[in-house]
């Protein structure tokens, strides 16, 4: 169980606090309610651009990382397609230092030409190393786009074309910050060594006086259901053929994700699992295979992903991962080995639960999906999990018109 509380200042500003005497340190956890899915289609790239630009430097702090590294601190920052995050943890005498430096880029970024090009430069580098010119680097650009054909998870965090990174202009940037990086789109998380009435004091000191702006209402819009099956061919110079199928499943909120996430570890979660002993180590059709789903707020996608050994014909290793999906349908899962995924669920928990930097990760994210009590009562969801809803699911996910394939083949 893990112990929080909970206020809110007149701008909007959420701040949750988890007090741990145990630990000589502080974490002060930022959250941004923006991440991919606010971006338009014609400027993608933008919540990730702005995790670089929040450390290029506020009006009053020209180098961000200088005073918390003199405060002993360290730093870092996180963008997904639900949310962007700021986090750092420096010893807990000292923890003024972070709310005067995450209240300050706040409300005074310094935004200039030089700041934007910098910035700019570094992102489309990583866009060019990590998706153009890398072995499989566009896998996801492409099965976003053939999974998705609506909701704005149809392209990555690192933005849709390298383009709309380059052709973004300091007027673009102003925008974006304007509409989301306000309190009113805030989730504070101060965890460890701190007490609730001090926590309370510094955040109306430092947060208190900056304007609240206005609350981003979210309207998305909803992928239709998928009712036919989707295929994409691709050839590329990689090493080795790679096996793409995705299915549509539900929201993190929706008490059915739990199902799912449990059997998804069954199929393959480590090296006693299904299709790791009977594609991999038995039949050797593939050198690797996962199947894994993105843990995504609004409605995601479960997604299995498969290098085959070399000379393994595509199709064949399809229908024998086709197989197993069809046992899992048609046998269902013991209890035994629904028992063995709960537990190993329950003790990933547990390790993740451990560090206090974790833990305000955590409690930000569950008050995101709107309440962080959430996270105290997620075990028993998972625990309440039957061998019956597994199959029930897998019968509903694993059908031929929700699902979208892609075959990556090597020129080799």
């Amino acid at each position: 169980m893990i112990h929080f509380e909970k206020f809110s200042l007149a701008n909007g500003l959420k701040v949750l606090v988890h007090e741990d005497k145990s630990t000589p340190m502080a974490v002060v956890n930022v959250l941004y309610d923006v991440g991919a899915r606010d971006e338009h289609a014609d400027k993608t790239g933008f919540a990730h651009l702005f995790e670089h630009l929040m450390f290029g430097g506020s009006v009053n702090i020209p180098v961000y990382d200088e005073p918390l590294q003199i405060a002993g601190g360290e730093n870092n920052a996180f963008t997904t397609n639900d949310l962007t995050n700021y986090y750092c943890q420096l010893p807990a005498e000292n923890i003024e230092t972070a709310f005067w430096l995450e209240s300050d880029r706040m409300i005074s970024l310094a935004f200039s030409k030089k700041s934007l090009e910098v910035q700019r430069k570094v992102v489309c580098e990583e866009f060019k190393e990590h998706y153009i010119n890398k072995p499989y680097g566009d896998v996801w650009h492409k099965l976003r786009e053939l999974v998705y054909t609506t909701h704005p998870y149809r392209w990555m965090t690192i933005g849709k074309e390298l383009k709309h990174i380059e052709e973004a202009t300091l007027e673009d940037v102003k925008a974006f910050f304007t509409k989301h990086y306000n309190p009113a789109n805030v989730i504070l998380v101060v965890a460890g060594n701190v007490d609730l009435a001090q926590i309370k004091e510094l955040a109306e000191k430092w947060f208190g006086p900056i304007p609240a702006g206005d609350k981003y209402n979210r309207n998305l819009p909803v992928e239709p259901k998928q009712t036919a099956p989707r295929f994409l061919e691709v050839k590329a110079d990689v090493p080795l053929d790679a096996l793409y199928k995705c299915w549509h499943i539900y929201s993190r909120t929706d008490d059915r994700y739990y199902i799912a996430d449990l059997m998804s570890d069954i199929l393959s979660g480590g090296g006693s699992s299904r299709l790791y002993q009977s594609l991999v180590k038995e039949k050797q059709l593939f050198s690797s295979i996962d199947c894994s789903h993105l843990g995504s707020t609004d409605e995601g996608i479960m997604v299995l992903e498969g290098k085959l050994v070399k000379g393994v014909d595509i199709k064949v290793a399809e229908a024998a991962v086709i197989e197993e999906l069809n046992k899992l349908k048609l046998d269902g899962v013991s209890v035994a080995e629904l028992e063995k995924v709960k537990n190993k669920t329950e003790s990933a928990m547990a390790f993740e639960d451990m560090s206090v930097m974790n833990r305000a990760a955590s409690i930000a994210m569950y008050e995101l999906l709107g309440d962080a009590d959430l996270m105290n009562k997620e075990l028993d969801k998972y625990r309440s999990v039957t061998s019956a809803e597994i199959t029930e699911q897998s019968r509903i996910i694993f059908d031929e018109n929700n699902c979208s394939t892609m075959h990556y083949l090597s020129n080799n």
